[in-house]
């Protein structure tokens, strides 16, 4: 077993004896763009230089065709951020800390300014440095390095210049390196065998309740035009109905930063991240102290409904209230639909049917479901 010794940081233990830890302003330069430079999105065009901005990074590498471009000047000008195949990339805004290696780069590129450029020194390896800022290494010193601080996270070049992390012998740092692209890239294709085969079994239980809830269980009942296009023919002796004669929808509770408190101090408000996979979570939760209406007090079997988010994919995700939760509030991105047919109408909104509805009145610049919306269904 080889020799160890004492590294000095709590979070990475002992390390070889023949590892040196080292602050990475040490082994590489830092570059990034000053502020934007006066650059604008206004001066986005579909020629001229890559832009790289932190939407772009994709599985530790850059998407080429989400990459906006910008006129070459805006290239010439800021030489320390023309990018190159093999450079290190690091995000200091937005989602922190996603990193990249620019690979299948063919024409000018530069960066946002919410992306910071690594080059590693002569005797360091800059595939060992991404695997290093994918590890809880990394994760741990941000981490600490930043709590307290406001909720709005950000990688400031000064601070990240202060990282420390162990560096083995370059030879040493080329092997971990080699072994961690294989086995974490072994590791990946499963995990997209798994996302794939996870998107047919979605599709599957979407379809099966699309077809209980539109054609019914017993296949050999007589049928009828539903008079919807796409529903087609339906039970004879079913009818269709708009939710708005079914029940009722309510928007959710406005509160203030300062209602916010601990667990045992208030009310449990429901958002939309208490929602996963169609049934209720507590793994994300706020819990304020105020004035809570009678009218937004959860009752069982209500409809939790996601009304609206920044993220279009997240509207209209639903879920039951159980016995368990009802007493407790939902938040004003929410609403609640109430009715005695809630066990049908759930499953209803998880269907085509409510994916069609979607698909009419939300847009672009529209992430919102009204309770007219709603009421239409």
């Amino acid at each position: 077993m080889a020799e160890m010794k004492p590294s000095g940081i709590a979070w990475i233990g002992n390390i070889p004896a023949d590892w040196e830890i080292k602050k990475i302003k040490y082994i590489a330069t830092l570059k990034g763009r000053i502020g934007w430079q006066g650059l604008t999105s206004d001066e986005y065009t579909d020629e001229g230089a890559y832009l790289i901005t932190g939407t772009d990074f994709n599985n530790g590498g850059i998407n080429w065709e989400m990459c906006v471009h910008v006129p070459m000047k805006r290239w010439e000008e800021a030489k320390d951020i023309q990018i190159e195949n093999g450079d290190l990339l690091i995000t200091k805004d937005g989602t922190v800390g996603k990193v990249a290696i620019v690979d299948g780069l063919d024409s000018p590129c530069s960066l946002n300014s919410g992306v910071l450029r690594i080059s590693t020194i002569n005797g360091y390896d800059r595939r060992f440095l991404f695997w290093v800022l994918q590890s809880e290494v990394f994760w741990t010193w941000y981490l600490n390095k930043t709590a307290g601080n406001s909720t709005i996270l950000h990688l400031y070049q000064g601070d990240f210049a202060e990282f420390n992390y162990a560096i083995p012998p370059l030879l040493e740092q080329r092997a971990i390196a080699t072994f961690l692209d294989d086995r974490c890239g072994q590791v990946d294709s499963i995990l997209a065998d798994l996302e794939r085969q996870i998107e047919i079994l979605r599709r599957y239980k979407k379809a099966l309740i699309t077809e209980a809830v539109t054609k019914g269980l017993d296949k050999s009942v007589p049928m009828k035009d539903s008079g919807i296009d796409w529903i087609g023919e339906m039970p004879k002796h079913w009818e269709i109905k708009r939710l708005k004669f079914l029940g009722t929808a309510r928007n959710g509770l406005t509160y203030a930063p300062e209602d916010v408190v601990d667990e045992d101090k208030g009310v449990l408000v429901l958002r939309s991240s208490n929602i996963q996979n169609d049934v209720l979570a507590f793994e994300d939760n706020v819990y304020v102290k105020t004035k809570i209406p009678h009218e937004l007090i959860l009752q069982e079997n209500d409809l939790l409904i996601c009304s609206r988010n920044g993220s279009q994919a997240l509207i209209g995700k639903c879920a039951l209230i159980d016995k368990k939760t009802a007493g407790q509030t939902y938040g004003a991105f929410m609403c609640v639909y109430r009715s005695r047919y809630n066990k049908f109408i759930h499953y209803a909104l998880l269907s085509d049917i409510f994916s069609y509805y979607l698909g009419t009145f939300l847009t672009s610049t529209v992430n919102q479901l009204t309770n007219q919306n709603l009421y239409n269904i």
